[in-house]
Parts: structure tokens; sequence; C-alpha cells
């Protein structure tokens, strides 16, 4: 392995950042206000079942992981619902969280898991949270009675992200890698990047990245070509 030996740059390491997923580090605004005020009513929810949605990279996970946090619930993907002992499951947590559950279809092995899951957690007085970019009416399901259970389901929107929204999360993913950056450095990025948490996580990550390579702090010219690098790579879209 060939070591750089240019004194102004040092090898950038891939190292593991914890991002920060609590209740106090989710900022509430009209976005996702809807979704927040349903998840804090739990577990006084009017079914077994809340379905959240909201397009990628809004903050679905977060509040996913911040229901899990307070519910004491499982939290497992859409496709290892077959593989999982859901009885199990309902015997140690007092809720389940399926992530992703609108790209369960058309899976038949899937659709079948997940009809099995609902009926096991509503006769166990549980409750199960669904995540997905659409909302249950518009998922493709194949099992009738998979869709009739999603019917009866409550749903919540979290909106494209606003612009107190994605102030707060661009700061927070900054933390997150405890990076020090100005208020304009945040303002540049509101006004010249794609609108998105997905986007937010690739244009912190390549500035930690050539920072850390150029030892350069991140100003607005630095975050300028960040955001010029991703453009010209394509990694800037979804």
């Amino acid at each position: 392995m060939t070591m750089s030996t240019d004194p102004g740059k040092q090898l950038p390491l891939d190292l593991p950042h914890r991002p920060a997923l609590s209740r106090e580090d989710f900022l509430v605004t009209p976005a996702n206000a809807e979704a927040v005020v349903w998840l804090d009513c739990w577990p006084r929810w009017p079914g077994p079942a809340l379905a959240l949605h909201g397009p990628r990279g809004c903050g679905k996970t977060h509040l996913a992981h911040v229901f899990a946090a307070r519910s004491g619930a499982a939290i497992l993907r859409a496709e290892e619902l077959p593989d999982e002992d859901i009885p199990y499951l309902l015997d140690h947590h007092r809720a389940l969280v399926v992530e992703g559950a609108d790209r369960l279809v058309p899976d038949p092995e899937v659709e079948q898991a997940l009809f099995h899951a609902w009926n096991l957690v509503k006769d166990a007085q549980r409750h199960i949270l669904l995540t997905g970019e659409e909302p249950p009416a518009r998922w493709k399901v194949d099992l009738p009675d998979l869709r009739s259970r999603l019917s009866t389901a409550q749903t919540a929107a979290i909106a494209a992200p606003d612009d107190i929204l994605m102030e707060a999360v661009l700061v927070k993913l900054f933390i997150d890698r405890q990076l020090r950056v100005g208020p304009d450095v945040i303002g540049f990025l509101l006004r010249h990047m794609e609108r998105s948490f997905a986007a937010a996580r690739r244009v912190v990550a390549a500035a930690d990245t050539m920072s850390l390579a150029e030892r350069r702090h991140i100003t607005v010219r630095f975050i300028a070509k960040v955001l010029d690098a991703q453009n010209r790579d394509g990694s800037a879209k979804p």
C-alpha cells in the first residue's frame, strides 16, 4: 500500500462515528410535527399499527430509533421478517419496528411474514411501527389479507425538510463527526445543495474526509469545493 508523503495531506482513516439518535437531538418543525405527535401518543394509538412515511432521508430512521428507545421495540428490516422469531420478539419487546416496509413487495414470503407478524402483534396487544417512502395505500401488495390490515393502519407523514429542519440536520451531522463549522457554511449549503437529508449526509461525510486529507478547516470556499467535486462525479445525486 502506497502512502502519500505530501506533508500537506494525510491518509484519511474511515473511522466510524456514532450519530446522535436521542429524542433531544430531534428538532420538531412543521415538516415532521404530525409524526412526532403520533409517536409521542404511544401506547395510546387507536390500533396496533402506525405507518410512518416520507421521502428518503427525511428522518424516518431517527424517529424509529427514538420510538424504539422509548417503547423498548425491536427494530428489523422488512426483508428480515421471514427469518425472525416474532413470538419470541413479542415476548421480550413491547413493540416492533419494521423499516423499509414499502419495499417488502412483491415478495410473497415477506408479505406473508408481515401479515402473520401483524396478527401476532394484535393478539399480544403490542404495537408495530412501519416505515416507508410511500403510505401503505400506495404499496403494491398482492396478499389481500395484508392489504386489508394495512388499510386500517394509522399513517403519519414526514415532509421534505424545511429550512429550519434542514439547518438543524446539517448542524447535527457536523456535530456527530465532531466538526466545527460557522453559520456562513451552513447558510451556503442551504442555498446550494440538494434539499434532502440523504444529500446532507453525503456532503458532510465528504467534507469530513476532504478536510482530514487536506488538513483544512471547513470554510465556505472549502465547502464549495466539496459540492463541486460531488457534482463532477455524480455523488450529489440521490
